[in-house]
C-alpha cells in the first residue's frame, strides 16, 4: 500500500483488534477481551454491538462467548461453528416458545457433540443443568443420536453402526440387534421425532429431537430437554412438537440461504 500522510484511525484499530483477538481465540468472553487487548470493557460492549450488527460477532447461547463470524467463502454449510452460528436465534425463539431449554448438535464418528444451548426459562427447571458444549451423547440411545441414525442416508448410518459394532461401551449392544434398530427406525420414521431411551438417564432429564435436514444430508440435530418429573413425552410432543420441527427447518432455511454455492440446486427436504 502507498504511504499516506495521515493519521490512523483510532476506533477502527481498536474494532480491529478485538476481531483479530476472536479469530485467534476462537471464542471469548468479555473479560477474555479486557485482558488481551487492554481496552475499557464499556468500550469493548460498543465495538461488539457494532461487530455484531455488521454481521461479524456473535454471541453464542450456551456460554455467552463472543466468536467472530465465518465470512461465506471459508464456511462450509456442514462446520459446526457455522452451524451454531446461524441456529442461535432459532433457538432463542424457540425456548421463548415452548419455557424448555434446547440442544444443537451434531454428529460425529459414533456420538452427538453438543455445539450450542440455550437457557431454560421455565422457572422450576434451573435446578438440572443442560449439557455443556462439547458434551458427548450416545448415538442410540440419545434422543439427538436417534433422530441422527434414523433420517441420515442409508451408507451413513451403516458406516456409523460399524463403528459402534467394534466397540463394547454400555449401550453398543443395540447395534448388533437387527430387529431392534428396524423397530427404532419404523418407529421413530413414522412419528417424525426421535424420543431419548428410558434407560439413558444421564442428567434427569428427557428429550425429543428431529434432524435438521438439506438435500438428504443431517446437518445436525435440535432437541427439546425438559426435567421427565414435571411432565410426559407425549404431552411435550402435543405441545411442542411442532415448534422444535419448524426450529430445524428455519435453521436448514438459514443454511441453504447463507451458502448456496455449496447445495446445489435441489429443493430442502421436509
Amino acid at each position: 500500500m502507498r504511504q499516506y500522510q495521515v493519521k490512523t484511525i483510532n476506533s477502527l484499530e481498536r474494532g480491529l483488534r478485538v476481531l483479530r483477538a476472536l479469530e485467534e481465540m476462537r471464542a471469548a468472553s468479555l473479560h477474555d477481551l479486557h485482558q488481551v487487548t487492554g481496552i475499557p470493557k464499556a468500550t469493548l460492549i460498543r465495538i461488539l454491538h457494532t461487530c455484531h450488527q455488521q454481521g461479524l460477532v456473535w454471541q453464542r447461547l450456551a456460554d455467552g462467548a463472543f466468536v467472530a463470524s465465518f465470512r461465506p467463502q471459508r464456511a462450509p454449510y456442514n462446520d459446526a461453528e457455522w452451524l451454531g452460528e446461524l441456529a442461535s436465534t432459532v433457538l432463542e425463539d424457540l425456548c421463548e416458545r415452548v419455557m424448555w431449554p434446547s440442544v444443537l448438535t451434531v454428529p460425529r464418528l459414533d456420538y452427538m457433540e453438543t455445539i450450542d444451548t440455550n437457557s431454560p426459562k421455565a422457572y422450576f427447571d434451573e435446578v438440572v443443568p443442560v449439557a455443556p458444549i462439547g458434551f458427548r451423547s450416545h448415538m442410540l440411545l440419545g434422543a439427538s443420536g436417534r433422530a441422527y441414525l434414523v433420517f441420515c442416508p442409508d451408507r451413513e448410518r451403516e458406516a456409523v453402526l460399524r463403528r459402534l459394532r467394534e466397540n463394547d461401551a454400555p449401550g453398543n449392544a443395540y447395534a448388533h440387534d437387527p430387529r431392534w434398530l428396524q423397530r427404532l427406525l419404523s418407529t421413530t420414521r413414522s412419528r417424525g421425532y426421535s424420543v431419548r431411551a428410558p434407560e439413558y438417564d444421564v442428567d434427569g432429564r428427557n428429550s425429543i429431537a428431529v434432524p435438521i435436514r438439506l438435500h438428504g444430508e443431517v446437518l445436525g440435530c435440535v432437541n427439546i430437554t425438559w426435567r421427565k418429573t414435571v411432565m410426559s413425552a407425549q404431552e411435550v410432543v402435543r405441545r411442542h412438537l411442532d415448534d422444535l420441527q419448524k426450529a430445524a427447518h428455519s435453521i436448514a432455511e438459514r443454511v441453504s440461504a447463507a451458502a448456496p454455492q455449496r447445495l446445489g440446486n435441489s429443493g430442502m427436504d421436509d
